[in-house]
């Protein structure tokens, strides 16, 4: 009987932390700019909300076969890209990847990236206590010279999805 409590304790907190760590960060809006036939690197961009302190350490996609988190900034009135080391994500407070800010670079790719298909990106996530948590998401792809920016917070945006509206 001891065994069977300490089995079913057992299961029951892993699964309450299971059930914790899938809701930690929301993913909002992630795409990733299309690329042409030579280019070799491209950028994944999207909102992310944590609803605990969280930060960004790693990414990983298996059409790219490096994947890092940079930020853009000015230095002495030029702009440089570089890589950093992880992204804070406070509690309740959105952190937007964009074109010209923070992103997850994507370098040495497999293949060209196109309007049309969907990335698969797996963010790394770690909290205070150095715990790591994966998230899955599927970027779609949008077009090299498509607007790059995001629709503001709240609203879905449409994204060449046909939702049963005639045409």
């Amino acid at each position: 009987m001891k065994t069977w409590t300490r089995l079913t304790a057992a299961a029951a907190t892993a699964l309450v932390a299971s059930a914790v760590w899938s809701q930690t960060v929301t993913v909002e809006e992630p795409w990733v700019r299309g690329t042409v036939a030579q280019q070799k690197a491209t950028g994944a961009f999207m909102r992310l909300t944590a609803d605990q302190p969280v930060r960004l350490v790693a990414a990983a996609s298996p059409v790219a076969g490096v994947v890092e988190i940079h930020e853009m900034a000015m230095d002495n009135n030029v702009m440089k890209m570089r890589q950093i080391p992880g992204l804070d994500l406070p509690a309740g407070k959105t952190v937007e990847l964009k074109p010209g800010g923070y992103h997850v670079m994507l370098m040495d790719l497999k293949q060209p990236v196109s309007a049309g298909q969907t990335v698969p990106l797996t963010l790394v996530f770690e909290t205070a206590d150095k715990r790591r948590i994966e998230q899955q998401v599927q970027a779609p792809v949008r077009a090299l010279g498509a607007s790059s920016s995001m629709p503001p917070s709240g609203q879905s945006g449409h994204h060449g999805h046909d939702h049963g509206h005639k045409h």
